[in-house]
C-alpha cells in the first residue's frame, strides 16, 4: 500500500485548514479482497496520522515515550450504504448562539454511537464555519468518478488511543472506502476533544 500524496484532494482539504478529520488516500498493488483490504487500509492509515504526528513533535518532545498504540484486532467493522456515509441533513434553523438544528437526530457519543461523516466535517467543537457546501464540495473531488462504485465500512474505534479524545465527549468516527472505478482506498477518521 502507498499513500497517494499527489492526489488534487490533498490540495483542496489543505485549504480547509480547520478541518479535524485525518484523510488518507491509498492505492494498492494487491487486488481488492473485500473487508480484509479495508482492515489494511484502517491499520496502513493510523501509522499514517502516526508518522505525520511523530513529524510534527519537536526533537525534545521525540525523546519521550511513543504516545500511540493500536490493537486492530480489536477494529470490527459493518458494511453501509455510501448514500448513508454522504448524507447532508437539512439545517432548518440557527440560533443567535449560531447552534444548528437538523432534520435529524444527532448521535449521542457518550451512549457510544459514532458521529456521521458530516458531523465530523462541519459540527466540530470549536466552530468550523463550514457546512454542507463545503461538504459536498469536498466530497466531489474526494470522488471524482461519482459514488455508483463505492464500497463502505464503518469501523468501531476501541483499537487505538487516537480515538480516546473523542470518546470524552464530542465522538469518534472511522470509515474506509474504496471506489471501485479508481482502485483506490480512502479512509477518513475523526477525533477530538475541547
Amino acid at each position: 500500500m502507498r499513500e497517494l500524496l499527489n492526489d488534487p484532494f490533498y490540495e483542496v482539504i489543505g485549504k480547509y485548514d480547520r478541518c479535524i478529520i485525518d484523510y488518507c488516500l491509498i492505492e494498492d498493488d494487491v487486488p481488492h479482497q473485500g473487508k480484509r483490504s479495508h482492515k489494511d487500509a484502517i491499520l496502513f492509515a493510523m501509522l499514517k496520522v502516526m508518522e505525520r504526528d511523530i513529524d510534527d513533535r519537536s526533537k525534545e518532545a521525540q525523546d519521550e515515550t511513543f504516545p500511540w498504540n493500536l490493537d486492530t484486532g480489536k477494529a470490527q467493522a459493518h458494511q453501509i450504504d455510501p448514500a448513508a456515509l454522504l448524507h447532508v441533513p437539512e439545517i432548518l434553523r440557527t440560533d443567535r448562539a449560531g447552534q444548528r438544528f437538523y432534520d435529524c437526530r444527532l448521535p449521542d457519543p457518550l451512549k457510544g454511537e459514532q458521529i456521521p461523516y458530516w458531523y465530523a466535517f462541519w459540527e466540530t467543537p470549536h466552530p468550523s464555519g463550514y457546512g454542507p457546501d463545503d461538504f459536498r464540495r469536498v466530497n466531489s473531488i474526494l470522488f471524482p468518478a461519482g459514488t455508483d462504485e463505492l464500497e463502505v465500512y464503518e469501523w468501531t474505534t476501541d483499537w487505538s488511543n487516537y480515538f480516546d479524545d473523542g470518546h470524552e465527549w464530542w465522538g469518534t468516527a472511522c470509515w474506509s472506502i474504496y471506489d471501485g472505478r479508481m482502485h483506490r482506498y480512502i479512509v477518513i477518521m475523526a477525533s477530538t476533544t475541547d
